[in-house]
């Protein structure tokens, strides 16, 4: 039987770490005092690992890619929350 060069294992971590930290970022989001310390880093990391995990794909290198791309856009819509609740809370006053 001749051998067959073998066919590397797929490199899923980074999806799986853009879906963890989109998940985190979104439910931490929606908590004023938290959501600075924890949504911001964890949506950067979300959106990062998506991007990264995506371009894994494409070039045939991961086989998830739907987790990095629902983590990247958990984590943008984290950031976008974060955004209207960080305004709604450190609003002026007129």
């Amino acid at each position: 039987m001749p051998d067959r060069p073998s066919r590397p294992e797929p490199r899923n971590g980074v999806g799986v770490i853009a879906l963890a930290a989109g998940i985190v970022a979104l439910v931490f989001a929606f908590v004023p005092a938290v959501g600075d310390l924890v949504a911001v880093p964890a949506a950067v990391i979300a959106v990062v690992c998506g991007w990264v995990g995506f371009a894994r794909w494409d070039r045939g290198q991961a086989t998830n890619p739907r987790d990095a791309v629902v983590g990247g856009t958990l984590g943008t819509v984290a950031l976008f929350v974060w955004f209207l609740v960080f305004a709604a809370t450190n609003g002026t006053a007129a």
